[in-house]
């Protein structure tokens, strides 16, 4: 973990083009709604994080994300471990990562626990955050929200005969009557005669 060595070539483009991904006013905001919803600050506080490996330090042992996940979804998480143990740490944020498939979060945008417990890729744990806000909200939290709002299913039934018109009805909105041309238009690079 600690003990990574220095990547060089395309390794190294692939590194920095994921640290460009990370947005620190996303990453400031998906923070600020943790300590809302939890009513709790983080250490260090949402206002005060300047980089990825300050968001890093708040998050890393799950703890705060075990607790939002119990209070969108109580009783999601039955244990928190409070321990300062690595794999105790991982295993919270493993429980989390559970309660959000649980929860009804598509596995594309939850996160691999070393994507923050070694900050290898936070752009995605703060997505992870903005998909479990907008989750919460669909699935009547109504606390504050973080997120876009999810679509519903807005199915429309047709009768036979409301079809059979519809099949008669011809509108321009298929195109004109005429039928599609190029009359009066010259092909690229001919000359025009005056």
């Amino acid at each position: 973990m600690a003990n990574r060595g220095v990547a060089y070539g395309f390794s190294r483009q692939c590194h920095m083009k994921i640290l460009q991904k990370f947005d620190l006013v996303r990453a400031k905001e998906a923070l600020a709604w943790i300590e809302a919803v939890v009513g709790q600050p983080l250490n260090p506080a949402a206002n005060d994080v300047e980089d990825q490996t300050d968001v890093k330090t708040c998050l890393k042992d799950g703890q705060m994300l075990c607790r939002l996940m119990n209070i969108l979804n109580p009783g999601a998480i039955r244990k928190i471990n409070e321990s300062k143990l690595a794999f105790k740490e991982m295993e919270n944020i493993e429980m989390f990562l559970k309660a959000c498939r649980n929860f009804g979060m598509k596995e594309v945008d939850t996160f691999q626990t070393q994507d923050l417990y070694e900050a290898k890729a936070m752009f995605s744990v703060i997505n992870c955050l903005y998909s479990l806000g907008s989750l919460a909200k669909k699935n009547g939290f109504d606390g504050p929200t973080i997120g876009v709002k999810i679509a519903e299913e807005n199915r429309r039934t047709f009768t036979e005969d409301q079809i059979a018109k519809g099949k008669m009805h011809i509108n321009l909105q298929y195109g004109c009557t005429s039928g599609a041309s190029q009359k009066g238009m010259r092909p690229y690079g001919a000359s025009l005669k005056m």
